[in-house]
């Protein structure tokens, strides 16, 4: 089931991704920095593919297996997730 993406900011996102990530490192939401690499928690390239397949079935958006490696931190994956996002109801017509 996708979630609507009238509704997401870049903090919203960023809350979910930390969520999802502290999740695959078997760690608290509030131990993961937004601004560290991803790299440095040990976040290994089956949790990466797993935490894009998690963003295609909540959002109903097309990842790049990459995308955590291009993005490092949450912030920047939430940023480009956000764009992503707009593009896709701009592409959809606003809906």
């Amino acid at each position: 089931m996708s979630v609507p993406t009238t509704a997401h900011t870049t903090e919203s996102l960023t809350t979910w991704l930390a969520e999802r990530i502290a999740l695959y490192l078997k760690r608290r939401p509030a131990e993961i920095d937004p601004d560290v690499p991803l790299a440095e928690y040990g976040l290994d390239s089956v949790a990466a593919l797993s935490l894009c397949g998690d963003i295609e079935d909540d959002f109903d958006v097309v990842m790049e297996p990459t995308a955590a490696w291009d993005y490092p931190t949450v912030h920047a994956l939430a940023g480009h997730l956000v764009e992503e996002l707009a593009a896709q109801t701009a592409k959809d017509g606003g809906a």
